[in-house]
């Protein structure tokens, strides 16, 4: 049997032993209901406000500004609607030209409903063009949206100075930040932001469980109605075994998070390294910038990154691609676009992204694997 080397850590990543352990009981003898006004849901309303708690330390907020969500989608998509809906005379938003699909598609939903939608520029390693975002700002700006760290490069954005600029005209800002949890010291209280979003797979937890940060006085308005769960903030039945997952990999975070970042970057340099000496033509995208340390978008030029990722797939090798397959013809990811970078390097885009649980073996099964492999798919012209 192929072993796996699982090397896509940004799309998802494996639930920590110690999570599931947590998770487990949940399931079983302490299914109670939290909202429930018996002792037995109590007890599981209990352990719901000690991962409050949790998630709250990691970011260094108060218990009473989380929300739980089903995940980083719920929580971009809440917070946006939530200021919005809280400033109804408001019909500006500004979002980065690189934000995930978890904000770029609200956003083109919110076009269609009238409103106007400013995207600001980055500039060839990605990095975000604050004199453009600082134009843009105006009276009738309702919110401003900027990612914590790009999923696709791990290029990391200057949140301090984003919102020194917004509260100078009075304006919310949200941080999707469900890529950089776990691979960046986060403080809310440092970074100036209004509202956050978190998922809990990105960083070892479970599927289907994220969280929201609402700052303490920040207009909002609830996504989802029809309870009164989450401070009437966030109607629906609590997933408790998707929260305890959720504030475990917290802590885990809080307890080991520094020495983990270490480690992350250990083997991300030992990556790049060896992708230059194998692939001198190969670019890494944003490699002049602040990064996340565990995230490497290389781009081979002239290769296509489906035929890669096929070859590599076959191999047991998991990494992912920002290119899409649309209408037959490849297009390079809106990141790249956004970036400037040539398409016909930008179609050779893949992105590896290691986790707690890789280890140097796994580099060496890569790089057993991945020069066969681009050579192959370079000679066949795909």
């Amino acid at each position: 049997m192929t072993p796996l080397v699982y090397l896509d850590n940004n799309a998802s990543t494996r639930v920590d032993p110690r999570v599931l352990e947590a998770m487990l009981p949940f399931f079983s003898e302490r299914y109670g209901n939290p909202s429930s006004a018996h002792q037995f849901g109590a007890s599981v309303a209990a352990c719901v406000e000690q991962a409050r708690s949790q998630v709250a330390r990691l970011i260094g907020a108060r218990e009473t500004e989380i929300i739980f969500t089903s995940g980083g989608t719920e929580a971009d998509n809440a917070a946006l609607r939530g200021v919005l809906g809280a400033r109804p005379t408001r019909r500006h938003v500004v979002i980065s030209a690189v934000e995930h699909h978890a904000i770029l598609g609200p956003a083109e939903q919110l076009e269609r409903e009238g409103y106007e939608v400013t995207r600001v520029r980055v500039d060839e390693q990605g990095r975000l063009d604050l004199e453009h975002l600082a134009h843009n700002l105006r009276d009738d700006t309702a919110i401003v949206s900027i990612m914590l760290a790009n999923n696709e490069t791990g290029v990391i954005f200057p949140l301090k100075e984003v919102c020194r600029l917004a509260a100078a005209r009075g304006i919310p800002v949200h941080t999707d930040a469900v890529n950089a949890v776990g691979k960046v010291a986060i403080n809310v209280e440092e970074l100036g932001v209004s509202l956050l979003s978190l998922s809990a797979h990105k960083f070892y937890g479970p599927k289907g469980c994220g969280a929201l940060y609402v700052r303490r006085g920040t207009p909002f308005c609830p996504l989802i109605v029809g309870g009164s769960q989450e401070r009437q903030r966030r109607g629906g039945t609590l997933n408790a075994p998707g929260i305890v997952g959720l504030g475990t990999a917290c802590q885990i975070l809080s307890d080991e998070g520094e020495r983990e970042r270490q480690q992350l970057a250990r083997l991300r340099d030992e990556l790049e390294q060896r992708l230059r000496q194998h692939f001198p033509d190969a670019r890494i995208m944003g490699d002049q910038a602040p990064r996340v340390p565990n995230t490497t978008c290389a781009c081979f030029p002239g290769v296509s990154s489906e035929a890669l990722l096929m070859l590599l797939s076959e191999a047991g090798i998991c990494v992912s691609s920002g290119a899409a397959c649309t209408s037959g013809s490849l297009e390079p990811s809106h990141v790249l676009q956004a970036m400037g970078i040539d398409a016909y390097i930008a179609q050779g885009q893949i992105r590896f992204s290691v986790g707690r649980f890789n280890t140097g073996a796994d580099l060496d099964r890569l790089f057993e694997v991945l020069p066969e492999a681009v050579k192959k798919v370079a000679s066949a012209g795909v």
